[in-house]
């Protein structure tokens, strides 16, 4: 599917791939939701995880940015191609968090990604240099990832390290 080029896509497609992941992870029970290995090392409880602190950051920025707050994507910590220590790092956080919380945090974080797009302008999130800290990329870019885009990662991801676990 093509990357969303208005609100009503990006909306569209968050929702259905957000759909498409829930219907996936329901054929899960929480014993191999917990389950080590699944997505490279992780279980499927540290890819939501996962997901969640992406979105929450792009919600942070965004929120930062709106009030014309200065900060560093991804963060003071971390540079862009510094990814995988802060992915290691977004999993050192929450792998001793419960498979309960994770989903609830998750859910949360997607009805409230959700609103703010609702309230967002295709110009506002389809302009290039909209916002000074999106730099030469887009905030529905940003929004892309942080939702559909990595909703429909996770669920490939998620398929795949089970179909494998399953031929072993």
């Amino acid at each position: 599917m093509p990357r969303p080029t208005s609100k009503a896509q990006l909306l569209q497609q968050t929702i259905k791939n957000y759909d498409t992941l829930q219907t996936e992870l329901a054929k899960l029970s929480p014993a191999e939701m917990i389950e080590f290995g699944i997505v490279g090392d992780w279980s499927v409880k540290d890819v939501l995880a996962h997901l969640f602190a992406w979105q929450q950051m792009v919600v942070t920025w965004y929120r930062m940015g709106k009030r014309g707050e200065k900060f560093v994507t991804p963060s003071e910590k971390y540079t862009w191609t510094q990814i995988p220590a802060l992915n290691q790092e977004i999993y050192e956080t929450y792998r001793d968090h419960s498979l309960n919380d994770i989903q609830q945090k998750l859910s949360a974080s997607h009805q409230e990604t959700l609103a703010l797009i609702e309230t967002m302008t295709d110009d506002e999130l389809f302009t290039p240099k909209t916002y000074s800290w999106t730099k030469t990329t887009t905030l529905g870019s940003y929004f892309t990832s942080a939702t559909c885009s990595h909703y429909d990662w996770a669920y490939k991801e998620i398929r795949r390290g089970f179909k494998t676990k399953k031929k072993a």
